[in-house]
């Protein structure tokens, strides 16, 4: 009888990979099934995004430029194919990553979800027009066309003004003596003390003395007048007369603002300026024509401003609507359901997307591809519990079982234990982070975890026994603050205890973030303020997390400091990649040259001449212990720490080191680019920064959600770090929804009870225990489920 032909492997119902060796991957061979949620899990760097996000969803990409254009497939060269033997049954995927770009100010809840468009056609098609007034087109409704945008702001909303108190902070002072504070330093501000003098201003009388004219023409005249300006002769320089123009403060800052490419500079002229709304718009961005339009009696730009669960059901419209009002309104009110399923109502369509967190900015992504209706795709997913609350989780996981049952394949990196638990299918890699990972220890079942020898995940993950209550530490002290009204918080008053750790909890939305910022060194018993945030240590692969800690300055004393370079003459510059000398001059020292890609986002490609390394042939030459500086940038801060362990010369090394592995990072590299940096990754190294300092007195530490993109065995040694540092008399403010986290601390604060307008109350605050039992706290049945209650 003759064989049976094997199963086509493309339709077997397995994504199969072989060979995988992206980053630490050692030829990892791996089965996943498709139509599931299969969840990636691991310790931090274990390997886990590379062999979803750098291989899986990699390859897919690589397969779609294949099919695009022959242009596209020069590009894949330069950008690279991920390192894998072969993948076989992989659909077409898409990739949810948490954003670390930086959005402009004119992006919105309202663009990224798209609602935005079906809000403007609503107004063009079914709006109510002034009498007389002509239809107008959809774009009309856009702060971001020239047809929709008010003239005056040009759609921004505000405008930018000086005013003489910003100008001229004081007063006392003479413009010899500076009184002009918005003016450049240097060379060029003399320059304009200068022509002030020749063109007969009393430049050494006090501020306050002049008359009211003279100080008004100073500072806001629109004139540019020319002269001739003999400076006051110094008796070691000879200084030429020369033509001068004026230019008053006003101009300066705004020019600067404007124009300067330089992001220093910017921020300098900004503190110069205040903000207002629009005198003509009213801040409402738009024409008068648009907003004479109104729609159930309100303008586009008041339901814009309005929280979209409120937005909902005003557009619940009575019987006796038109058709097309009736078909728009349906419309928009299922796109705003599945952002408020994922807990985002509090939102409005106008709020800039700058302001949200990584997560935030992911789950509106998220419910825009639950409305597109694609089917039989793989959604490669980045962390989308990270910033929720353990309630807001629970709707997750709700749209993410939909999008599944819908036909596609759901693959999430996750260290949430309850998307774990709710997963068809696990993969853990380990067993450890760095090159002591890179291995699949399981692929199966969730509960086949539970028999799978040195899984990290595995003891958390079955672990049923409740946090030991710790021993509460007395304060030395109490922190108010308050009464704020800020964003959705009214008349707030709060008290934290110093020499204590505090944990600020509370749904998404309910005002967190907002009562943390108020939070100042000039408020009684601070002290010293450390806030550690999760903003990129740099947004360009030039910054590094040797670059950042000041590790890399005394790398390249090492390499400076050895006999080859000292015979070559090559001093600490040579090693530097940021300056001429050392670098390879293609990339310019960033080891990766910009792909511009048609019609998709530009990205970073390897040098084709160091192929990463940064630096040229000669410098390369000079070694240390075996290594030359590329591959001393390349090794892990773990292997680092070995590699350095005896040498007297490395001890800032050592002690720089040391910091980033009690903090979780052991497993980043020392020249790891700050691009390929979470955000939680970036908290730590900043941590890390500041535990490397010798502190003196009473210090206060603010950190916002600093788990985020932790597996719990990373947690445990974050949490050692930062109980140290209250054992050693200092306090510690976190904003956190790990319920292990708010368990272990000795008070909390909980707002809520609700996001948006539902919340900005403190509910309950307290011990632990005290916050489990709270009645109206959506915190507390989670926390009391941590407590073992």
């Amino acid at each position: 009888m003759p064989h049976a032909a094997p199963p086509d492997p493309r339709h077997d119902g397995f994504v199969r990979v072989r060979g995988a060796r992206e980053h630490n991957l050692r030829g990892v061979d791996v089965d996943i099934p498709r139509d599931v949620l299969a969840v990636f899990t691991g310790v931090s760097g274990s390997g886990k995004s590379s062999l979803a996000f750098g291989t899986v969803y990699a390859e897919a990409q690589r397969r779609y430029f294949e099919s695009v254009a022959p242009y596209a497939r020069r590009l894949i060269h330069q950008v690279g194919a991920p390192r894998v033997g072969s993948i076989t049954g992989l659909p077409p995927a898409v990739s949810l990553q948490q954003s670390r770009s930086a959005p402009t100010s004119r992006s919105s809840v309202g663009t990224v979800t798209t609602l935005s468009n079906s809000l403007r056609m609503l107004f063009s098609r079914a709006g109510d027009y002034p009498e007389g007034a002509e239809r107008l087109d959809s774009d009309a409704f856009s702060s971001n066309t020239a047809a929709g945008a008010c003239p005056e702001c040009h759609g921004l909303g505000l405008i930018h003004r000086t005013t003489e108190e910003l100008l001229v902070p004081d007063p006392s002072l003479s413009v010899r003596e500076g009184a002009v504070a918005a003016w450049p330093g240097a060379w060029q501000g003399k320059n304009l003390r200068d022509i002030l003098h020749t063109l007969g201003h009393d430049v050494d009388r006090p501020w306050r003395e002049l008359p009211q004219a003279d100080r008004d023409w100073i500072l806001f005249t629109d004139e540019q007048p020319v002269v001739t300006v003999h400076p006051v002769r110094d008796a070691d320089r000879i200084q030429r007369p020369y033509q001068g123009t004026y230019m008053s403060a006003d101009r300066y800052v705004m020019k600067t603002f404007a124009d300067s490419k330089s992001a220093t500079l910017r921020a300098k002229a900004e503190k110069f300026l205040k903000s207002e709304p629009c005198p003509v718009c009213g801040g409402a961005r738009l024409r008068k024509e648009a907003l004479a339009v109104t729609f159930a009696g309100r303008t586009i730009a008041e339901l814009a401003r309005m929280p979209l669960a409120e937005l909902s059901a005003l557009l619940d419209l009575p019987e006796g609507m038109s058709e097309t009002a009736r078909v728009l309104t349906e419309d928009l009110r299922a796109r705003i359901a599945t952002v408020t399923e994922l807990g985002l109502g509090y939102l409005g369509l106008d709020r800039p997307t700058p302001t949200l967190s990584a997560g935030e900015l992911q789950r509106l992504r998220l419910a825009t591809q639950l409305r597109s209706g694609l089917f039989g795709v793989v959604y490669v997913l980045d962390e989308p519990s990270a910033g929720l609350h353990p309630a807001d989780t629970e709707s997750l996981l709700t749209v993410l079982d939909r999008l599944k049952d819908a036909g596609n394949s759901v693959f999430v990196v996750e260290h949430h234990l309850d998307v774990m638990r709710r997963a068809d299918w696990l993969v853990d890699v380990g067993p450890l982070a760095g090159e002591h990972g890179g291995q699949v220890l399981h692929s199966g079942p969730v509960e086949a975890l539970r028999e799978v020898e040195g899984s990290a995940t595995a003891r958390f993950l079955f672990d049923e026994s409740p946090v030991t209550p710790r021993q509460a530490r007395t304060p030395t002290g109490w922190l108010k603050i308050g009464p704020v009204t800020r964003h959705n918080l009214r008349d707030i008053t709060a008290e934290l205890p110093l020499g204590a750790f505090t944990a600020v909890t509370g749904v998404s939305g309910s005002g967190k973030s907002t009562l943390i910022g108020e939070i100042t060194e000039e408020l009684e018993g601070v002290g010293r303020l450390v806030v550690v945030d999760q903003k990129p240590i740099g947004r360009t692969p030039r910054s590094n997390l040797a670059t950042y800690t000041g590790l890399f300055d005394v790398v390249r004393k090492v390499f400076a400091a050895t006999d080859e370079a000292k015979a070559r003459r090559y001093g600490v510059g040579r090693f530097s990649f940021n300056v001429a000398g050392g670098r390879c001059e293609t990339c310019q020292g960033e080891g990766f040259v910009s792909v511009e890609l048609l019609f998709l986002p530009s990205t970073y490609a390897p040098c084709p001449d160091c192929a990463g390394a940064r630096y040229n042939p000669p410098t390369l030459e000079v070694t240390y212990r075996g290594r030359n500086i590329a591959e001393v940038l390349d090794l892990t801060v773990d292997a680092a720490a070995e590699f350095f362990a005896d040498d007297t010369a490395a001890t800032a090394v050592l002690r720089s080191l040391r910091t980033l592995r009690e903090v979780g990072l052991g497993y980043l590299r020392l020249g790891q680019p700050a691009t390929e940096l979470s955000g939680g990754e970036a908290q730590r190294i900043k941590l890390a920064g500041e535990l490397q300092r010798v502190r003196r007195g009473h210090t206060l530490y603010l950190l916002d959600e600093p788990t985020t993109g932790l597996h719990p065995a990373d947690v445990e040694v974050l949490l050692r770090q930062l109980h140290g540092l209250v054992d050693a008399g200092n306090s510690v403010v976190v904003v956190e929804h790990d319920m292990s986290v708010v368990a272990g601390a000795d008070w909390v604060v909980d707002l809520g009870p609700g996001g948006g307008d539902a919340g900005g109350r403190i509910v309950v605050a307290g011990p632990p225990a005290t916050v489990a039992a709270a009645p109206d706290s959506r915190t507390a049945p989670y926390l009391a489920r941590a407590l073992g209650g």
